[in-house]
């Protein structure tokens, strides 16, 4: 009985020691837990104050406005760019493209072929931009565009290199891979039942023409999304270019509004289109042999007067004089000329420097230095026109052409700015009779401005014409899958 008591009395002795070590062990773990809780939190403090104001930059505002100023200059501080994930997928192939023409109707070309990849799952090399054009463009699309930008913000939709893996280079330059230009206004069915197989069998394919090379409608809608996403986020012109963009903008915003006019009125346009309205004898002649001159152009003989009473050519600076003035465009509006070289020069321009005395160009209001990088590049100095474009109070283009409509379907994207889509048939028409008399100013400002009322960039839908797709409206001048639309109903014009 003893030896069982003494027994119970150690067990009691050994419990109690055990429980007291646990007890201890216990506090001293959680004494541990508490100081580095309290690192932690000095730790996390001190870095709240040098990344809070970033962390916090757009929501709802509790900052004191020295708060915000902290933010402000915490904005300037590089940010980390948050990258998509890379899509995984069984790649069937590789797309070498070439694009053709000025530098919107390959911007709309690139888009239309980094879909066409995406949806085929081939990798795409990035596009060779067109160097044999009539503007002997030698830029590179690194030269124009943010190469890097364009790789890393579309690779979770398709793989795009900027050149080919060095085997299947050596098999290229050993003519062993297919060329062809695809067929134009094409669905996605012909590229996966006719272009896919043939990329399957080569490796390598190489689409050697791109413009209009994908349909305006009959699209399923995530293709139609994925052209705008490679359109309004892929492609970024290069830091240099869009650098010096903003510079022209902030200009023109210090003195006020400012209209960017696209007075397609170049040497080229009107040789190419036989428009000569308004020339001299001598001028129609110099026009004649440049067009004579090329021989891919296949259009010669041309009657000038027929095609501009068709609304065919772009319009003169002397009717465009006309036309913003009964617009009711105020006169000392800043007027930003987007365009080359004006044929005719400064005879050709008076009428509407007399009608609008603030004509700027980049050329004036940047030193020459400013834009040497870019001097003799075409596509350069067309870029930083699209810049100013895009940013513009109002957009008038004096012809239905590449830039004018892609600049346009990128001002609907960005809230339906204002673009006065001009009706050169109708205008030309009211002109003569104005000029000949037969119309008042009052009249024919009234006219002008009815007429345009419906055209100034607001939603509507695209206008569908089947089997004739150069007809229809284009997709990248109304890209309406793609579009916040405005609580105004949609109308067709």
């Amino acid at each position: 009985m003893k030896v069982r008591l003494l027994g119970e009395t150690k067990v009691e002795k050994l419990r109690n020691s055990f429980v007291s070590r646990s007890r201890m062990s216990l506090w001293m773990i959680r004494a541990v837990t508490i100081l580095l809780l309290w690192s932690c939190f000095v730790h996390l403090m001190a870095l709240g104050e040098m990344w809070g104001p970033r962390l916090f930059k757009g929501w709802p505002s509790c900052f004191s406005q020295h708060d915000l100023s902290t933010v402000e200059e915490m904005g300037s501080l590089p940010a980390k760019i948050s990258l998509p994930p890379k899509r995984v997928y069984q790649n069937n192939g590789y797309l070498m493209v070439s694009c053709n023409g000025g530098l919107n109707q390959m911007r709309a070309a690139i888009c239309d072929m980094v879909t066409v990849a995406r949806f085929m799952n081939v990798t795409l090399i990035v596009p060779e931009l067109d160097k044999t054009s009539f503007w002997n463009d030698p830029s590179e699309f690194k030269d124009i565009f943010d190469v890097d930008h364009f790789i890393t913000s579309l690779r979770d939709e398709v793989r795009i290199l900027k050149e080919l893996p060095p085997r299947l280079k050596k098999r290229v330059e050993l003519g062993m891979h297919h060329e062809m230009p695809p067929i134009s206004w094409s669905n996605m069915s012909y590229y996966q039942n006719q272009i896919l197989p043939l990329v399957k069998k080569h490796k390598v394919l190489h689409l050697n023409k791109t413009d209009s090379r994908l349909a305006n409608n009959g699209l399923p809608v995530e293709v139609q999304k994925l052209r705008c996403r490679v359109n309004f986020n892929g492609l970024k012109f290069t830091p240099q270019i869009e650098e010096l963009g903003r510079r022209v903008v902030n200009i023109l915003r210090e003195k006020g509004p400012f209209l960017v006019l696209h007075l397609r009125y170049e040497m080229d346009m009107l040789a190419f289109s036989g428009c000569s309205h308004g020339c001299n004898p001598e001028e129609e002649e110099e026009l004649t042999r440049m067009r004579y001159a090329y021989p891919w152009w296949k259009e010669k003989v041309i009657n000038s007067e027929v095609k501009r009473k068709e609304g065919l050519c772009p319009l003169t600076p002397e009717e465009t004089a006309l036309t913003l003035t009964a617009l009711g465009i105020d006169r000392n509006v800043q007027l930003y000329i987007a365009a080359g070289e004006i044929y005719g020069g400064e005879r050709r321009m008076k009428a509407l420097t007399d009608a609008f005395p603030n004509v700027v160009r980049k050329e004036t209001l940047l030193y020459s230095s400013d834009l040497d990088f870019c001097r003799n590049h075409s596509s350069q100095m067309a870029a930083l026109d699209y810049l100013v474009a895009v940013e513009s109070d109002i957009f008038v283009p004096t012809n239905d052409g590449n830039m004018a409509r892609v600049v346009e379907g990128h001002r609907r994207f960005l809230g339906f700015k204002k673009t006065i889509q001009l009706n050169r048939k109708f205008l030309v028409k009211l002109i003569d009779e104005y000029t000949e008399g037969l119309l008042t100013w009052d009249v024919f400002s009234s006219m002008v401005k009815a007429f345009h009322s419906t055209r100034m960039g607001s939603p509507k839908r695209r206008l569908v014409i089947p089997n004739k797709p150069k007809e229809e409206d284009y997709f990248y001048a109304n890209p309406q899958e793609c579009l916040q639309l405005l609580d105004e109903p949609l109308r067709v014009i």
